[in-house]
């Protein structure tokens, strides 16, 4: 089913925490809700599921008006962080519970719960009890209490945030293996840039409260539209320097090399991703400074330069090494090179 935001704002007292934001999400498309805490993504993804009023604006699922309705008749479903889950109940019957409010027959919610159990691989652990499972599987429970209603949306407040590391990187590959199967809309708050990335069809980035980009995670990686999403987007984040363009040559102190545009402007910044750059020997780059720092991941090394006034942080291999304070140039293609407008933010080329 389709959701839209149509103008939306939220203030608590003087505060605004969302302003203006529109937003549609397509029926069955997986929209993530990306941003640091106090951006506005969770108090929105509330405003859809009718937890938190609305100050002005509509929400809208499918063609109906849902603004003023309360939560039970909005036929979504929310997953939580903590997985809110009846402790005094078995899975069975935590799964079973928005049938059995329902008053659908036994042998119907029987078979319901078996076959969702089945989809998020519970059906060995229905008599156990929440306190004796763990937390992968209590977030399974959760998620599979929400896909029985088979509601119009599926709205999940950082469901995964809980999970240690390798929970987290397998429980996001089963939520985007069931949301493509059951091809129900879902709306995804997180925090987390590789969640977003990994699991979304579009990624919405907020920043106190306003809408920064909306975009495949491909485009806003790519194309970052400011600063801001640059700098959000990637780990390590994005390098920036700050100079200016000359028919479309960069300077700065210790940096001076072509870009793709042809424009000349007083003050911008040139981003460049780690991982988009190469050490060389110093002057053999289009950058050229001293090691401040070197990290092995294991991979790869992460060398961190002091170019200038500014610190480059580049992925080299795993096994360089070379000693802090060594001169070192850093290369890059032109077409690496993201350029933005150093007093609006925004993109530029």
């Amino acid at each position: 089913m389709r959701v839209r935001l149509d103008n939306i704002h939220k203030a608590f007292g003087h505060v605004q925490v969302v302003k203006g934001l529109d937003l549609e999400v397509a029926d069955g498309e997986f929209l993530v809700l990306l941003g640091a805490s106090g951006s506005g993504k969770t108090t929105a993804l509330r405003m859809i599921a009718g937890l938190e009023s609305v100050t002005s604006g509509r929400v809208l699922i499918g063609d109906r008006d849902v603004t003023d309705v309360l939560p039970k008749y909005r036929d979504v479903a929310m997953v939580f962080q903590s997985y809110a889950l009846y402790p005094h109940m078995t899975v069975f019957a935590n799964i079973a519970y928005p049938l059995t409010v329902r008053k659908t027959p036994k042998a119907e919610i029987e078979a319901q719960v078996k076959e969702v159990a089945r989809q998020v691989q519970l059906d060995t652990l229905l008599d156990r009890f929440p306190k004796q499972l763990s937390g992968g599987q209590r977030q399974r429970v959760a998620l599979a209490r929400a896909m029985i209603r088979r509601p119009a949306a599926f709205l999940m407040d950082e469901p995964l945030s809980n999970l240690d590391a390798k929970l987290r990187g397998y429980m996001r590959a089963e939520l985007k293996h069931m949301q493509h199967q059951l091809g129900i809309t879902t709306i995804y708050v997180t925090h987390d840039q590789i969640e977003a990335m990994t699991l979304a069809h579009r990624v919405a980035l907020l920043e106190k409260g306003v809408l920064q980009q909306l975009d495949t995670p491909a485009n806003i990686y790519n194309r970052p539209a400011n600063l801001f999403v640059a700098g959000f987007i990637g780990s390590p984040p994005m390098n920036f320097i700050d100079g200016s363009l000359s028919a479309g040559r960069f300077t700065a102190p210790d940096s001076d090399f072509g870009t793709l545009s042809t424009i000349t402007r007083a003050s911008v910044v040139a981003g460049v991703r780690p991982e988009d750059g190469r050490v060389t020997e110093p002057h053999a780059g289009k950058l050229t400074g001293t090691i401040y720092a070197t990290e092995l991941m294991g991979d790869h090394t992460l060398v961190t330069c002091r170019i200038g006034g500014a610190t480059v942080t580049v992925k080299a291999d795993k096994a360089f090494n070379r000693q802090d304070g060594a001169a070192i140039g850093v290369d890059f293609a032109e077409s690496a090179v993201h350029l933005f407008d150093k007093a609006t933010g925004e993109r530029i080329n």
